[in-house]
């Protein structure tokens, strides 16, 4: 991160997962409302671990651009094996990306040798990525202060949005409602990562009275005043309140699109008592 790049690659990979959850827990709500159960991943008929391998990648390609493609010289550590301070951050970084990296593989690795427990326990791997991904966003070596810190603190809500129905999820298994929320939420993160390389990393879209500089070889905004940052603050609090009901907006038309989509007549049953039915004539011939 701390670059445009750094942030639009994985902000596409979390839509991608959140966009592609959202589609299956309705899928398989709208097809099975009773029997509905959580699941933490989806198979694919052709590529069953398609997903978790699309994780694995992705992690492994993030820790390669902030270990020893994005840094100076290519490489995270000094000449004397320490880890120079301005490398701090890719390392914080690509520690998130090995979480979710770790979580993918034990996945296979628990679907493959089918415990009775395989599913409770990747769903808990999933919340012990993402419980690792606000830690390390909330106590990030880089001071993430004026602008850029806004940004970030709004982004720390929507990862504990994910964390918090990730938890409640293990627990209520059957819940739609939390499902839902769980992956729309994962998806609300990688839009908010798009927003944030876009708004930070674009000069023409950076607020009047800021401006973009490098600082121990990484991006940082400043601004000129406490009068331009205190407004730049606000305007990114305003467009993320546009960013939620956007989302939300966006959840709701998923949801009926699939609806309508798998939706299919449920013809019901129900017993009638002829003696107290006075349209029913129990004699007549058939």
């Amino acid at each position: 991160m701390g670059s445009f790049g750094g942030h639009i690659a994985p902000g596409l990979a979390f839509c991608i997962i959140g966009l592609w959850h959202l589609f299956n827990h309705t899928k398989l709500h709208t097809t099975n409302p009773k029997s509905y159960t959580s699941q933490p991943w989806f198979p694919i008929s052709k590529f069953k671990h398609l997903e978790l391998y699309f994780i694995i990648a992705a992690s492994a390609a993030s820790i390669s651009m902030e270990l020893f493609i994005m840094p100076l010289r290519h490489h995270p550590f000094a000449a004397d094996g320490s880890l120079p301070s301005n490398h701090l951050h890719n390392l914080e970084h690509a520690t998130i990306s090995l979480t979710f990296l770790t979580y993918a593989a034990l996945a296979v690795v628990l679907d493959k040798a089918a415990p009775p427990a395989r599913t409770t326990l990747t769903h808990l791997l999933a919340v012990a990525a993402l419980a690792q991904e606000l830690l390390l966003f909330r106590l990030h070596s880089t001071d993430h202060a004026g602008l850029e810190g806004r940004y970030h603190w709004l982004l720390q809500l929507v990862v504990f949005a994910s964390l918090a129905t990730g938890v409640l999820s293990i627990h209520h298994s059957r819940s739609f409602l939390l499902s839902f929320a769980r992956s729309l939420s994962v998806f609300a993160q990688g839009v908010w990562l798009v927003v944030v390389g876009c708004m930070l990393y674009t000069p023409r879209l950076i607020p009047n009275g800021c401006a973009l500089a490098v600082e121990d070889g990484h991006y940082v905004i400043l601004c000129g005043g406490g009068e331009a940052a205190e407004r730049a603050k606000s305007l990114a609090s305003i467009l993320f309140s546009y960013y939620v009901v956007g989302v939300s907006v966006f959840g709701v038309l998923v949801y009926l699109f699939v609806a309508k989509l798998y939706s299919k007549d449920h013809v019901e049953y129900h017993y009638i008592d002829a003696a107290h039915d006075d349209d029913i004539d129990v004699g007549s011939d058939y």
